[in-house]
């Protein structure tokens, strides 16, 4: 394999960079979720952070980002990438549905309801990136270590 054909270091270092953002804002979540006190303004915070990040994230992928390249690295690759980019919507909404519900989270139960909703968002949102992922390491034949 040529060095133009292996994917630039700094790139995989981005994508890499980018995700482990993701993943922290993610445990930021969970861990107001998890806290002994119900904290509506903190889990807030946590959720506008987290989908203020997965807006530009997504913008970055759908003005010609990292599964472009793959794409043009490998065409086949078109329609799983084109699967991806079209979750960045119900992905958004969802968040931004889980955030208006806070205003309802006002007993034990409905902290419940929203927890319960906050992980169905993140098991939703890492299932995204799973399959963004393998699009991205086999447009760029690269594994990015990240199962």
């Amino acid at each position: 394999m040529s060095s133009i054909d292996r994917a630039d270091p700094v790139i995989m270092g981005h994508i890499l960079s980018q995700h482990r953002e993701l993943h922290a804002q993610l445990v930021a979540v969970r861990a107001c979720l998890a806290g002994s006190g119900r904290c509506v303004a903190e889990l807030r915070a946590a959720l506008e952070s987290l989908r203020d990040h997965l807006r530009s994230h997504f913008r970055q992928e759908e003005m010609g980002g990292f599964l472009e390249e793959s794409i043009a690295r490998m065409p086949r690759l078109s329609a799983a990438a084109r699967t991806v980019m079209g979750e960045h919507p119900a992905l958004l909404a969802e968040l931004d549905a889980l955030i208006g519900s806070l205003e309802k989270a006002d007993s034990a139960a409905a902290w419940d309801q929203t927890a319960a909703a906050a992980e169905r968002f993140a098991q939703h949102l890492l299932d995204h990136e799973r399959n963004e992922n393998a699009v991205v390491q086999e447009g760029y034949n690269e594994d990015l270590g990240l199962d």
